[in-house]
């Protein structure tokens, strides 16, 4: 019994410690690995027991079995052969690259760069998770131009570490300049490399650099947006976009391209006007706007279009500051005296003719400081020098259209319209208008004396005939009189003739209003006695029509009412008999007339004498009495029907 126990328990043990440890079984005796779903399994192989044992001078991992870290990675799943003793495995979590990042890649083995190079180029390795593929293609030691963009891989990382690193991102209203770290070298006298076509916003290096790209500073430039840039291959900087505010032209100065035809003509001798797209001054400036310009390579220049106010005062300048540095004017008159001058020049430089002033100038700084500020000041100088200051001051209007003239005449030679010259304030030495104050005084002066004498004649004169006047007052007060007096009388001769004629016209009119309300009240009277006559016949009328009909109609009933009492009398007797209905009657009446038919005080005998004489005589006595009754019933009931009829 014990035999066949322990027959059985060895196997089930056995069998138990397999189930155990099947894993650690499978691994020794069939070199089982089971790569997890979200793994890869990079292998080390510790030996070869067949074949080449070493790897080739100045390689890390192998590609063709030999011994050390392994080119080929495991793929989750089931794999045998893979003993313990001859290899090692290490789990490790695919390579994740998260939304907004790009990964960079530098390879630990391969070919060496080229003398020059700091960048290794593309080779086709599934985004560098197929590892043999990487080192068989060609691959090369250090960092790569290609990157991996967001998403999972299986990286050998025993081949390529990977480096995290921001998608580059260009905001709203932004410019990014390029300046990149590989490439060919600059043509000789160029600044920017020329723009190379295909390579997506330098997003393809390996397309960039076979396609001839330079390296260096890039005359294109990238937009607002997200970019898969290698920062290894691209330096990016971020400007503002180019703005040309309304009123204004850019003139564009590049500083690339290729040397262009002059367009300027024999007769502009001063600058270098060429084709959009060539070195030097455009011929055709930008108008207002925003342009993504990369200020390396070119410069625009703003002039204003519209009309611009340059000021030759003290603290008085315009929102341009082109006229900051300029100041009042001070000349010096003919007879010696200094005084200051404020002017205004109103300047306007044609679209079409910019792009000259520019080429002269440079900018608009230098046209004001090099021609307008010289050319203003110098001529009111010698304009002041030709005359003494209250002459100046006199022909102001005059001086003010002859600067306007000659200013316009030097202007238009350096492609600028002259629009107006203003004279402003113009303030005299102290010492000059003082004197002139005085001399104005002593003049006012004497008009003043002059003029007093003047009124004392005036005066004298006036009183000479205010004493005439006041004698010829009586004269001309006693004609007045006499015309007055006459006034009045026939005044009042008119006014009695009025006042006749005024109570002549109301005593006619009061008698015709008289007259009129009498005929009125008449007519009144006459419609109101033949209305009520009418009214009292139609009511009369209508009375007797109302009686009539009423009368008829009683008639009518009453005849009706007796037809019916005496056909059902007739019937009530023939059915009752004369005796029996004549007693039907009485009792009828007595009921509806209340009569009592029992005395109030009943006389009568005692004992058997109660149903005796005076019982009878009661009873005939109140007989008589229903019959009259009913007879004086009838009687009115006919008589009422005669008169209604």
């Amino acid at each position: 019994m014990e035999l066949s126990f322990h027959g059985w328990m060895v196997p089930a043990v056995l069998a138990l410690l397999c189930i155990l440890f099947y894993k650690f079984i499978l691994r020794i005796f069939f070199g089982l690995i089971i790569v997890p779903q979200d793994k890869i399994g990079l292998v080390t192989k510790k030996f070869v027991l067949v074949g080449k044992q070493e790897l080739p001078e100045g390689r890390i991992i192998a590609t063709n079995g030999e011994a050390g870290f392994q080119a080929q990675t495991l793929a989750p799943g089931v794999y045998f052969g893979k003993w313990i003793w001859q290899y090692s495995i290490d789990f490790q979590s695919f390579t994740v690259i998260p939304t907004g990042k790009i990964g960079l890649l530098l390879a630990k083995d391969g070919i060496e760069l080229e003398t020059g190079r700091i960048l290794a180029r593309k080779v086709d390795c599934d985004s560098f998770q197929d590892a043999e593929a990487f080192l068989k293609n060609g691959g090369r030691k250090g960092r790569q131009t290609a990157i991996i963009a967001p998403g999972s891989y299986r990286i050998n990382t025993l081949l390529f570490e990977i480096e995290l690193t921001d998608m580059t991102q260009i905001p709203d209203n932004a410019v990014g300049i390029i300046t990149t770290m590989e490439g060919s070298p600059l043509e000789e006298g160029q600044i920017a490399g020329k723009i190379i076509n295909d390579h997506n916003k330098f997003q393809d290096v390996d397309t960039f650099l076979n396609n001839g790209g330079y390296k260096g500073l890039q005359e294109q430039v990238i937009l607002a947006g997200s970019y898969f840039l290698n920062p290894w291959f691209t330096k990016v900087e971020m400007v503002k976009m180019t703005e040309i505010p309304i009123g204004h032209v850019g003139v564009i100065i590049s500083y690339v391209g290729e040397e262009g035809k002059d367009l300027s003509g024999v007769d502009f001798k001063h600058g270098n006007i060429v084709e959009k797209g060539h070195k030097g001054v455009w011929a055709e400036p930008i108008g207002p706007g925003k342009y993504p310009i990369n200020p390396y390579i070119m410069k625009v220049e703003l002039v204003p279009t519209t009309n611009l106010v340059l000021n030759w005062a003290y603290e008085r300048s315009e929102s341009h500051q082109l006229d900051k540095n300029l100041s009042t004017i001070t000349v010096r008159s003919k007879d010696g005296f200094p005084f200051n001058l404020d002017v205004s020049q109103i300047i306007h430089i044609p679209t079409y003719e910019a792009p000259k002033v520019i080429a002269r100038f440079g900018n608009m700084i230098n046209l004001v400081s090099q021609v307008l500020e010289p050319t203003i000041g110098n001529y009111f100088r010698n304009s002041a020098q030709d005359s003494d200051v209250i002459a100046f001051l006199g022909t102001r209007k005059e001086r003010q259209q002859s600067a306007k003239d000659h200013i316009s005449s030097v202007l238009e030679q350096y492609n600028v319209n002259a629009v107006d010259t203003l004279i402003g304030a113009i303030v005299p030495p102290e010492s000059l208008m003082k004197t002139l104050t005085d001399r104005k005084l002593a003049e006012e002066q004497k008009i003043t004396y002059e003029t007093e004498m003047l009124a004392q004649e005036t005066r004298q004169a006036l009183e000479k005939e205010t004493a005439v006047a006041d004698m010829q007052k009586e004269i001309v007060k006693a004609d007045q009189g006499v015309v007055i007096a006459e006034r009045i009388a026939d005044a009042s001769v008119k006014k009695a003739t009025g006042d006749a004629n005024s109570v002549r016209l109301q005593a006619n009119a009061e008698g015709d209003r008289l007259k009129l309300l009498a005929t009125g009240e008449a007519e009144k009277t006459r419609l109101l006695a033949k209305a009520e006559a009418e009214k009292i016949e139609l009511l009369a009328k209508a009375d007797a029509e109302q009686i009539s009909l009423t009368g008829n109609a009683e008639a009518e009933r009453i005849l009706a009412i007796g037809k019916s009492n005496a056909e059902s009398y007739k019937l009530s007797v023939e059915a009752m008999g004369g005796n029996n209905f004549t007693q039907l009657k009485i009792m009828e009446n007595i009921a509806s007339q209340n009569v009592r038919i029992m005395p109030e005080v009943l006389i009568g005998g005692g004992g058997d004498l109660a149903n005796g004489g005076i019982s009878g005589l009661l009873g005939l006595q109140l007989l008589e009495q229903v019959q009259k009754k009913n007879v004086e019933t009838v009687s009115a009931t006919e008589e009422k029907t005669d008169n209604n009829s």
